[in-house]
């Protein structure tokens, strides 16, 4: 078995967008930023479509979108995992290049 090593393991600047034009605030928070709700706003463009790219190095990650202090799930995210509050996360799996 090949030993990986950190300097292997590429960061990848990784998408999400949430579509709320409504909305006044959008965050996304999740294993990545320890589930803080106020270090990664995302950004509304002309279409109200919320944007942010993170550098995440490869791994796994949950995460869920805090929309005006209501948590949602990314309806663009094809994969789930529950957690202990009896909703769903969002599933983000990154592979090394």
């Amino acid at each position: 078995m090949a030993k990986i090593s950190k300097k292997n393991l590429k960061i990848k600047n990784t998408k999400f967008s949430l579509l709320a034009p409504e909305a006044k605030t959008v965050f996304i928070a999740g294993s990545f930023n320890q589930w803080d709700l106020s270090s990664h706003p995302l950004k509304k463009d002309k279409q109200g479509v919320w944007k942010i790219s993170l550098p995440l190095d490869p791994g796994r990650y949950e995460y869920r979108f805090y929309v005006d202090g209501k948590w949602e799930n990314d309806p663009n995210c094809s994969s789930f995992v529950e957690n202990p509050f009896g909703t769903s996360n969002g599933l983000k799996i990154l592979k090394q290049f």
